[in-house]
């Protein structure tokens, strides 16, 4: 076990986290505050934070899970230190941008930035980090019951988004 400025930590296991998980958090921030370097600013300050607590953290029944909680939690931190120099608006990227992300499409993204916050954190946290229900919901604070319904309305609403793109199969 390695000691720098008197903290503990592993730093491969803390490594490997990072390679293992870095890539799903980013995404899972990303579809949650729609801005492309808001989500890498606050993914590296979550990740900065769960080496410096990595004894804690890597017992956390999911600790990526925690990684973007606390990703979460640092924007609206930073959203109350600057809301009265900065409009939330400019937190948003324009149409487009989410075509950079890997693996996601540009309209599923803007269409998972159209679902309520609440939603969006459901989805992230189910679909991108493949939590379970029981672990999105301690993370969110929420009962099992709610992140169901959340990811049932979340889920509702993209499929009627993208029923017209479906692929119809004669019969």
């Amino acid at each position: 076990m390695g000691r720098e400025n008197g903290v503990e930590h592993e730093p491969l296991e803390f490594a490997d986290f990072y390679r293992r998980n870095r890539d799903s958090c980013l995404h899972a921030v990303y579809a949650v505050v729609a801005d492309r370097h808001l989500a890498e600013d606050l993914v590296a300050e979550s990740f900065a934070r769960a080496l410096l607590h990595w004894g804690t953290v890597s017992g956390h029944p999911a600790p990526a899970g925690w990684v973007v909680r606390t990703a979460l939690n640092t924007r609206i931190s930073w959203w109350r230190k600057r809301r009265r120099e900065v409009p939330l608006t400019e937190y948003r990227d324009g149409p487009g941008n989410a075509a950079d992300e890997p693996g996601t499409g540009a309209e599923v993204m803007d269409a998972v930035r159209q679902l309520p916050r609440r939603q969006r954190e459901v989805l992230a946290l189910r679909i991108f980090l493949d939590l379970d229900t029981r672990q999105t919901a301690a993370i969110l604070g929420i009962s099992a019951n709610t992140v169901a319904v959340h990811l049932f309305r979340a889920v509702a609403q993209l499929r009627e988004r993208f029923s017209d793109h479906a692929v119809r199969v004669p019969r």
